[in-house]
């Protein structure tokens, strides 16, 4: 009965384990994904379709050139609603409020998620996490047939799950990473964007050919084999592992020298709230979470509603640009991680000018959507580029607080996500406000020019106070902070 368990275990051993943990802190990012943008792609089977009005899409701006590829031909007629599975009434404002519930939840639970980790270990923080989300996941049908708000608890319950694994997973990336793979690892994290990538198309086959019910209940089940998968590979750390080698442990240990405190220490809260590169920093990732967390909850909507793609093209080409930005997520780790093993660079002059990259292309690219007229395709190229430039995050906000306080790390992140979180249920709204007529391109101009002032002016915040040093703060009994080579 064990035996093909055994092999398994036997197998993945061969491999260094280091790398095996980054494997799954990649899955674990997938599933988390998977499990929170499913909603922007069912949602719109689960209601009743948009009717056409006074203003033109610009499907019907290309006199319908074509039709057959709008998501619902209620959209350009009277035609016949496909049957995915009941639909609900509700309105676009309570739309966005159930597209918005999952970050109500995750910002309840990224605060203190950090610290949990610290105290309790990520291992089963994380675990758990997933254990619990696949449940909610599969519950999801029942909660819509009693009510919107139901469904809104459901979500929220979601989001307080999922807001404990970011904070957790940079935890155990301050004790698994050695420095000069750190940017491979916090790549590791974009695990999040390919879960997107897989999910969008995904869901849109399982609701055309099973219904939107199958589009929670799949998922659900490869999150919960996830969550198997989790215990047996995962430790808190490499002195906590049952199989590492000891060579292995004793080259990570010895890289991370005493930047990692062996006692369990609280957080500098007074020192963080006046400490400029956190402040920097905390900025920087709010930004970049805006320009994420708009084009999770909004593309679909955009794509099928603006642009007048069918369900299963406007999951897939939604997902383009995450497929995009996890590539360029490696590549730009791999650069980084180049640059600072060579001395190339300094850590600070890394963050900073890996802005540029990360933040200020992916914002001129959202201004240029603007005036680039009424094409699809041009759309979806622009979009593409936006957000696979901005996968030089892994060089910037994702792993800046591994820098200035190692000890930390899951502290941090959990604040400068909780804060981050609020775009998350921000900018459904906005999109609401936005496009409550009828989503034309003239309304979502002014939704794409604030996103790229999300991403601009957190930029050049970050380049003026920003820094890629330990802080004293990191260790309380430390003297100054870590020279650096620049």
């Amino acid at each position: 009965m064990y035996g093909p368990l055994v092999q398994f275990i036997k197998a993945i051993d061969r491999i260094p384990t280091r790398f095996n943990v980054s494997i799954m802190l990649f899955m674990a990012c997938l599933i988390s994904y998977m499990l929170r943008v499913n909603m922007s792609v069912n949602i719109l089977a689960m209601v009743q379709p948009i009717q056409s009005s006074s203003k033109q899409s610009v499907l019907e701006q290309r006199n319908s050139s074509a039709s057959g590829e709008s998501i619902n031909q209620t959209i350009v007629g009277h035609s016949k609603i496909p049957d995915y599975g009941p639909r609900y009434n509700w309105s676009s404002h309570d739309q966005s409020i159930i597209l918005g519930a999952y970050f109500y939840g995750y910002l309840i639970s990224s605060l203190p998620a950090g610290i949990f980790a610290e105290r309790f270990g990520g291992r089963n923080m994380v675990g758990l996490s997933l254990a619990f989300s696949a449940l909610l996941t599969a519950l999801t049908p029942l909660a819509a047939d009693n009510g919107m708000w139901a469904t809104i608890a459901n979500r929220v319950a979601l989001g307080i799950l999922g807001g404990f694994l970011y904070p957790a997973l940079h935890n155990l990336i301050s004790k698994w990473a050695p420095p000069d793979e750190k940017g491979k690892f916090v790549s590791a994290l974009m695990g999040g964007t390919f879960g997107t990538v897989i999910t969008w198309p995904l869901v849109g086959v399982l609701i055309e050919t099973l219904g939107w019910s199958f589009a929670f209940y799949i998922p659900a089940g490869i999150a919960a084999i996830a969550a198997v998968l989790w215990y047996i590979i995962v430790a808190d750390s490499p002195a906590t592992h049952p199989r590492i080698k000891s060579e292995e442990k004793d080259y990570i240990e010895k890289s991370l020298g005493d930047t990692i405190s062996k006692s369990k220490l609280m957080p500098p809260i007074a020192s963080l709230a006046t400490s400029p590169p956190f402040l920097a920093l905390l900025v920087l990732h709010f930004g970049n979470l805006w320009g994420l967390y708009f084009l999770i909850t909004a593309a679909p909507k955009f794509m099928s509603e603006v642009l007048g793609f069918k369900l299963a093209k406007a999951g897939f080409l939604s997902a383009l640009p995450y497929l995009a930005r996890s590539l360029a997520a490696f590549l730009f780790g791999t650069i980084g991680d180049l640059l600072r093993k060579r001395s190339i660079m300094g850590v600070t002059a890394i963050r900073k000018s890996f802005c540029l990259f990360s933040h200020i292309i992916p914002g001129l690219f959202l201004v240029g959507l603007i005036y680039i007229g009424f094409d699809p395709y041009v759309c979806v190229a622009i979009i593409t580029l936006s957000l696979g430039f901005n996968g030089a995050s892994t060089m910037t906000n994702l792993q800046n607080s591994q820098d200035l306080a190692p000890n930390f790390a899951g502290t941090l992140y959990g604040i400068i996500n909780f804060v981050g979180t609020s775009s998350g249920f921000i900018s459904p709204i906005l999109v609401a406000h936005f496009t409550v007529d009828q989503s034309t391109m003239d309304e979502w101009q002014y939704v794409f020019m604030i996103g790229a002032a999300a991403y601009i002016v957190p930029a050049l915040i970050f380049v003026v106070f920003g820094s890629g040093q330990v802080q004293k703060w990191n260790e309380p009994k430390q003297a100054p902070a870590t020279p650096e080579h620049s």
